[in-house]
């Protein structure tokens, strides 16, 4: 039987890709929806071992940092040349509209396969039989943490934020959520607005998820440190985010 709701992993890598994980990104399956979640440079080839990309039902993009959203041009050429579609709908925040606009060179012979839609904190979409919403996170620019619901089930992505930020904003009875656990706790005071792995642990555990996974973990970090302090903030088990996995909700 399949689940309601099931996320696969294209891509984690915090920043800047490694050598074996794409920036972030995430594929968002239900029976009457495939959405792609941010869009980080290196995601379109794992997209393409799950999915046609002409399949999609929307693109969501968290913020307009690049590693969550540059892939999108390349997308874009995809859909203009190879797998034409009408319109695929977009959805981010405006300043990440502006900066795909900045790159986009307009054809004379195509029209451009991406329909946009500015979002803010106070969206709410339905995309197939996904039920979208957004809280806005602590970080350096306009970052949409998002909560999709299908079902009865329900995943949480934290994106990017600081610890002035909660999972527990994006309410209760979250199934799974996959937050940014960026550093290790000794790194909690250097002012850099992404949270620590034990930090991550510790918001997903006030808001009662029901299982963590941990993601934006940079190139040459100890990621069973980073694990292992989750898991004891978090008081259970914490999964890694590696590409190729599928989260079944």
């Amino acid at each position: 039987m399949t689940a309601a709701l099931r996320v696969t992993v294209l891509g984690s890598s915090g920043t800047y890709a490694s050598v074996d994980n794409p920036c972030t990104g995430f594929l968002v399956r239900s029976p009457g929806a495939a959405v792609l979640l941010d869009c980080g440079p290196g995601t379109l080839g794992p997209l393409q071992s799950e999915i046609d990309p002409s399949e999609l039902t929307a693109v969501v993009m968290s913020h307009c940092h690049p590693d969550h959203w540059l892939e999108l041009p390349v997308l874009r050429n995809v859909l203009t040349w190879f797998c034409p579609v009408d319109r695929l709908p977009v959805y981010g925040t405006a300043r990440t509209r502006e900066m795909d606009a900045s790159v986009h060179v307009p054809s004379n012979n195509a029209p451009d396969p991406i329909e946009w839609t500015v979002i803010d904190s106070s969206s709410t979409l339905r995309l197939g039989d996904q039920d979208w919403r957004f809280s806005r996170t602590d970080h350096s620019v306009e970052t949409l943490a998002s909560r999709v619901d299908v079902d009865g089930r329900s995943f949480a992505f934290s994106s990017d934020t600081a610890a002035g930020w909660s999972v527990a904003e994006l309410g209760s009875d979250i199934d799974l959520a996959i937050c940014e656990a960026s550093m290790l706790s000794s790194r909690e005071n250097d002012g850099v607005p992404h949270s620590s792995a034990r930090q991550a642990g510790l918001s997903a555990r006030e808001a009662g998820v029901g299982r963590l996974a941990i993601t934006h973990i940079p190139p040459g970090s100890d990621r069973q440190a980073h694990q292992a302090e989750a898991m004891e903030a978090f008081g259970g088990e914490v999964a890694l985010a590696v590409p190729g996995t599928t989260f079944e909700v």
